[in-house]
């Protein structure tokens, strides 16, 4: 089992950037960890996923070119950096963990597949 604790939602204006961090309770490399967030009446939806291991990473088309999913091993920390912030991005903000094996394509950036998840941070854009 693995606990995940996000940081670093706020407030910003269209054109901005934010970093969101989630630190884990175990070593990344173990996990495929993923970003998800969810807007009010809108159902939970993949943002980015770095898989176990390889440093293999997918993200969703709405954020391909401005968001970067990273992790730093030494402190069991997965990054998302959000840049050219967009009024749809607004959203609660998830990080999620597997130990599944699962294969690094858009098909598994699901929240069903994903089984540990952190409390939410939010991000609000505003024009």
């Amino acid at each position: 089992q693995v606990q995940l604790v996000e940081s670093g939602g706020g407030s910003v204006q269209a054109g901005g950037s934010l970093r969101l961090s989630c630190v884990t309770s175990r070593s990344t490399y173990a996990y495929n960890v993923g970003w998800f967030r969810q807007a009010p009446g809108k159902e939970r939806e993949g943002v980015a996923v770095i898989y176990a291991g390889a440093r293999s990473t997918i993200y969703a088309d709405a954020v391909k070119g401005r968001f970067i999913i990273s992790r730093d091993g030494a402190k069991n920390t997965v990054y998302l950096d959000m840049n050219d912030l967009k009024i749809d991005d607004t959203a609660s903000y998830y990080c999620a963990a597997t130990s599944s094996r699962i294969e690094a394509t858009s098909a598994t950036m699901i929240p069903a597949l994903f089984d540990y998840w952190g409390q939410g941070t939010q991000v609000t854009v505003s024009s």
